[in-house]
């Protein structure tokens, strides 16, 4: 298993996982195919070594094990396991500091996406 980027990232990426990541096997998508790769970054499932060292770096909470996905969200593993299939289309994500969001905006973004409580 692995850690997963959720879609609780989609248009509200921050590196600060991939600032920590031993390994480098957090990828953002730069091909053409939005619809099936939204803005979002992805975790390489192959490459990941489950240290958890992104998953409190995230501010928007969205790095999850992928042995705790909440149900409902089965499709953002899928997801992070697609990323493979078009490795071209992706590239190690670098590093860029940004401002943490406030806590009510991450608990917004939840709702929005059906995050349960």
């Amino acid at each position: 298993m692995s850690y997963v980027i959720t879609r609780l990232c989609v248009d509200c990426v921050n590196t600060a996982c991939a600032s920590v990541c031993p390994v480098d096997c957090i990828y953002e998508y730069t091909g053409d195919d939005h619809e099936r790769f939204p803005k979002q970054l992805y975790i390489d499932p192959d490459a990941c070594i489950d240290c958890a060292a992104c998953e409190p770096e995230c501010p928007w909470e969205a790095i999850v094990d992928e042995g705790d996905i909440p149900a409902g969200f089965e499709a953002d593993v899928k997801l992070n396991y697609a990323m493979m299939e078009k490795r071209e289309d992706f590239e190690i994500c670098e590093f860029d500091d940004h401002d943490r969001p406030p806590p009510a905006d991450v608990a917004k973004n939840k709702e929005k996406w059906g995050w349960p409580s």
